[in-house]
């Protein structure tokens, strides 16, 4: 088995976060600090381990504290994230609202013009896309439409009604967008690029095409566990890069804001209902166990790269195993 262990430890971070360890700052050495959050970490660990977990890496306040790559995974090689990949649409979302391209509520029948006319979808908007209430025919889990299929969905609710997951609805709001940047000149992975990923220095080791060229935007990207953390921690600070806000912070907000057919899911995020961790956490998550967990109000970054259909393993059972002083609120300085 390959693993390593990266411990990337700011000696004012690690001041901040002796009591989370149960040790007094003045008597540690940097090496008993490590070995103490590696003790501290070992539970989750251990458990990810066991279901065939590839990575477990912990951020706090902007911080690398720890990093541990499991049953042969190495930290450059990139992952399938599944539909750990739909998140980034919140950013484009963002991005392209700012750019004055859509509003959030605007309906996708004032760009895909087809859908004028259809009962119910000629009334579905952004929002409903991308918080899976719709009422369109969602699609089987997996199965990735082009976009000139996914538009040809079929309406099963009213707008609003009903959460259904699947993968149509996020083919459609790629199908709006390629529309929208058309103009431009401009495809939607290179202008997600442009806007947000190259901004964050994050880099995309491959997303998945259809045969028509376009991305696939509920599934299909692949990145390495510290190239996901840099997304995460772009979410986690708000919106704000190195000082510089990316994204707003209204229209982020909005995304952590369940529906009333799904109170669990938002704008492409799933929402704590764990009961464990912080209410603020919110994640995206894909097939296998592919979590990116993100809690604002303690700075706390997790991405979890596995590939495990175990059923012995349950989320609140790993955020339980975590060490609870984790979730300490950051400091008003720290982050944005």
């Amino acid at each position: 088995m390959n693993s390593s262990l990266c411990l990337r430890l700011i000696l004012p971070l690690l001041c901040l976060l002796i009591s989370t360890f149960d040790c007094t700052a003045q008597e540690q050495t940097i090496e008993d600090r490590e070995q103490r959050i590696r003790i501290a970490m070992e539970p989750a660990t251990e458990y990810l381990r066991k279901a065939n977990g590839h990575a477990l890496l912990v951020y706090k306040n902007d911080f690398l504290i720890y990093e541990e790559y499991l049953n042969g995974h190495e930290s450059t090689q990139p992952h399938v994230l599944a539909s750990g990949t739909k998140s980034f649409s919140a950013a484009l979302l963002n991005v392209a609202q700012q750019d004055g391209l859509l509003t959030l509520d605007e309906k996708v029948s004032d760009t895909i013009t087809e859908w004028k006319t259809r009962t119910h979808i000629s009334e579905v908007t952004i929002r409903d896309l991308l918080s899976l209430t719709s009422g369109i025919d969602p699609g089987p889990t997996g199965r990735v439409p082009i976009y000139a299929i996914a538009i040809k969905a079929n309406a099963l609710e009213p707008p609003g009604t009903k959460f259904q997951y699947g993968p149509i609805p996020y083919q459609v709001f790629g199908e709006l967008m390629r529309r929208k940047l058309a103009p431009q000149d401009e495809n939607v992975d290179g202008y997600l690029t442009r806007r947000v990923f190259d901004p964050i220095g994050m880099k995309v080791a491959l997303w998945r095409k259809g045969p028509d060229g376009q991305p696939h935007m509920p599934s299909g990207i692949f990145l390495t566990a510290r190239e996901w953390a840099k997304y995460g921690l772009l979410i986690c600070n708000r919106g704000v890069h190195e000082g510089k806000p990316l994204l707003d912070q209204k229209l982020l907000e909005e995304c952590f804001q369940g529906s009333k057919a799904q109170p669990g899911y938002g704008i492409t995020f799933w929402l704590n209902r764990t009961g464990v961790g912080p209410d603020d956490m919110v994640m995206a998550a894909g097939k296998g166990k592919q979590k990116l967990y993100i809690s604002p109000s303690t700075g706390v970054v997790i991405v979890q790269f596995a590939q495990t259909a175990a059923p012995e393993y349950k989320e609140e059972v790993f955020l339980n195993k975590l060490p609870k002083r984790l979730w300490t609120p950051r400091p008003i300085a720290s982050g944005n």
